[in-house]
């Protein structure tokens, strides 16, 4: 039932005239948020040409909103927060139906999916992990893990498929979702410690009780070779989903694989840069600096690799 309602909604919104609902003003809005915020992402995305980078800042703009609702609600209850969520998944479901939505970004989303023709299963997939963060802060095991992340992160790759009209392989779907993993995963071993100050803890249960590291010394931001070895076994977890992920680019429009294979290095490299720090992900951010992506960049578009 729910399948068919979501294919009668899209028949619905392909007789919707594309570029309906968006001004400039909306689609700068959306490239402001993935400058300020998406700083890796923003510098990769300008390889795109310049409709897919309208597109790809459309994405990112309907991701970061609920994403800086959950992660940083100031005094906003919980409750404030499931409310805001749930009205932003209205106004895209409504906005799909041809009622402009309130909120710039989804303004510039909404076009954007009847543009490409973009499943709704996974914006709505990603909006359903939002709302996951507002009560589950544990992960017994890794695939438990996985579940959340497939809409937290796997989602988006899967939209950025969308955007990119990189079609349907298997193969090809399969190493976006890994990307998407990979990166999330990155984003969770370089954000220990922010997150333990939220009272998350994403490495899942199972691996801390395997390397004997306690709850407690993740919230209380303890460095330990037990915890050392915890990260280098997360880390090399995240370098194989990377390879995988590799098998999929060059089945992307060539247009876009370049772009996609400089974001895929320089997020990898996060990784590296916990290593030079002795795994001490809570008193330094693991970040590359705008000369290696710059470095990076130059190497990727000349075709040799970026590492």
């Amino acid at each position: 039932m729910q399948a068919e309602s979501q294919r009668s909604r899209r028949g619905r919104a392909a007789e919707v005239r594309p570029g309906q609902f968006a001004s400039v003003a909306d689609h700068q809005e959306c490239c402001r948020l993935h400058r300020k915020y998406g700083t890796t992402y923003y510098f990769a995305s300008q390889g795109f040409e310049r409709n897919t980078r309208r597109r790809v800042h459309a994405l990112y703009g309907f991701v970061r909103v609920p994403d800086e609702w959950v992660d940083n609600p100031g005094t906003v209850s919980v409750e404030r927060q499931r409310r805001m969520l749930r009205e932003y998944r209205s106004q895209l479901l409504r906005g799909l139906d041809g009622v402009c939505p309130d909120h710039a970004v989804l303004r510039a989303f909404c076009d954007v999916v009847r543009e490409v023709d973009m499943p709704l299963e996974e914006p709505l997939l990603f909006l359903d992990a939002m709302e996951q963060d507002l009560t589950v802060t544990r992960y017994p095991t890794y695939e438990s893990l996985q579940g959340y992340m497939r809409g937290s992160a796997s989602a988006v790759g899967m939209m950025m498929c969308s955007v990119l009209g990189a079609g349907q392989n298997p193969r090809m779907l399969h190493a976006a979702r890994a990307l998407g993993e990979a990166m999330q995963l990155t984003n969770f071993l370089r954000d220990v410690g922010e997150d333990a100050e939220r009272g998350r803890i994403y490495l899942p249960q199972e691996d801390l009780e395997s390397f004997g590291v306690e709850e407690r010394e993740i919230l209380e931001g303890v460095l330990s070779d037990r915890f050392t070895n915890l990260m280098k076994f997360e880390i090399g977890r995240a370098h194989a989903l990377y390879e995988v992920a590799d098998t999929g680019i060059p089945m992307l429009p060539s247009q876009g694989q370049k772009a996609v294979r400089l974001a895929r290095v320089l997020y990898s490299m996060i990784l590296d840069r916990i290593e030079e720090k002795d795994y001490d992900v809570f008193g330094h951010r693991a970040r590359t600096s705008k000369a290696e992506k710059l470095g990076v960049a130059t190497r990727v578009m000349l075709g040799l690799g970026g590492r």
